[in-house]
């Protein structure tokens, strides 16, 4: 029995400091690799493309995951590895993946991976951000992305197994870097709030800028230990509870 093809895909915009070391650790496993970018106006495209990847220009809408999916429809192997272009899968997830694989086990149809999360000097292992298990891995037709919110996981018909070694996240190696993030994610909750006609009143006012910001950094930093990776752990905590606030500000002001 054959072993099974592996394609992995991609959405982009921009990621010339980040695309080759992504494609560069996937070289040995990976059958094909897709890339939908989303007009990078850099060097992303002609990364990917010295990487051997088929690559989809588009738009880049506010979700990404819109531009996700249509990677995972372009692509043509047995077996789906969705990946950032930030991420880098390590030399002990990629030997797992290519045994899991080989092994070829009938009754599952997707595999949970574990992150480690970089944030300004460190990976971090607390505060809710590691283990940070996203589903990556799935047989191709069995997985898609939901493209409803940022954060969301792969929805997988049928069973998944987890996968043992972990995937490196080199998300925020930057304060700058970090609140383009925030920015963004801020803005497309805002969007949200938008959608779904949040009441814009005194009450929702104080939830928003002081009560949801307060208590996601003391959740953040006191419940989940993020106090343990010191200095960034309180930046990542106090940031993510600003982050609420962003976006109702974003949100009233669209409003006016």
């Amino acid at each position: 029995m054959k072993t099974p093809k592996l394609s992995v895909v991609l959405a982009t915009h921009n990621e010339e400091d980040n695309i080759g070391r992504c494609l560069e650790a996937v070289k040995d496993i990976a059958d094909e690799i897709v890339v939908v970018d989303g007009k990078s106006s850099d060097q992303t495209v002609q990364i990917a493309k010295k990487h051997n990847a088929k690559v989809i220009i588009r738009e880049n809408p506010a979700n990404f995951h819109i531009n996700k999916n249509i990677a995972i429809d372009a692509a043509h192997g047995d077996w789906i590895l969705q990946l950032d272009a930030d991420e880098v899968v390590s030399p002990e997830l990629s030997s797992e993946i290519r045994s899991t694989l080989s092994v070829q086990r009938p009754a599952l149809n997707g595999y949970w991976v574990n992150r480690k999360n970089w944030f300004l000097t460190r990976f971090l292992t607390k505060g809710g951000q590691y283990p940070d298990p996203t589903l990556r891995l799935y047989r191709k037709g069995m997985g898609r992305l939901p493209a409803a919110d940022v954060h969301e996981q792969a929805q997988v018909t049928g069973p998944v197994g987890h996968l043992k070694h972990d995937l490196l996240h080199y998300r925020d190696t930057s304060f700058a870097k970090y609140l383009d993030g925030v920015n963004r994610y801020s803005s497309f909750a805002a969007s949200q709030m938008q959608a779904r006609h949040e009441k814009l009143s005194l009450l929702n006012a104080l939830n928003y800028l002081i009560l949801l910001p307060l208590l996601t950094f003391l959740k953040i930093y006191f419940r989940h230990l993020g106090l343990v990776d010191g200095y960034p752990g309180f930046v990542f905590a106090l940031f993510s509870g600003l982050t609420l606030a962003m976006a109702y500000i974003k949100y009233w002001q669209r409003s006016l």
